[in-house]
C-alpha cells in the first residue's frame, strides 16, 4: 500500500471515529461534543497539507518504511 493512500485510510477512520464519539441522538448524549474539536483538527491539518504540500503522517509513515 502506499504513502497517499494509507494517510486518506488513517484521515477518513479518524474523522469518523470522531463523529461517531460525538454522537448524540433524540437529544440523549451517547458521546461527548467535544470530539468535535478532533475533527475540525482533523480538517485543518488536512486543509494546512493541501496548502504547504507537507503532511506529518506522510512523514511517519515514510520514516516507518512504506513505500511512496
Amino acid at each position: 500500500m502506499t504513502i497517499p493512500r494509507m494517510i486518506r485510510i488513517i484521515a477518513g477512520s479518524f474523522i469518523l471515529l470522531s463523529l461517531a464519539l460525538a454522537h448524540h441522538y433524540n437529544n440523549v448524549p451517547l458521546g461527548e461534543p467535544t470530539w468535535l474539536w478532533f475533527t475540525a483538527f482533523l480538517g485543518a491539518n488536512l486543509l494546512q497539507s493541501g496548502i504547504t504540500r507537507w503532511c506529518l503522517m506522510e512523514t511517519i509513515l515514510s520514516k516507518l518504511g512504506m513505500k511512496p
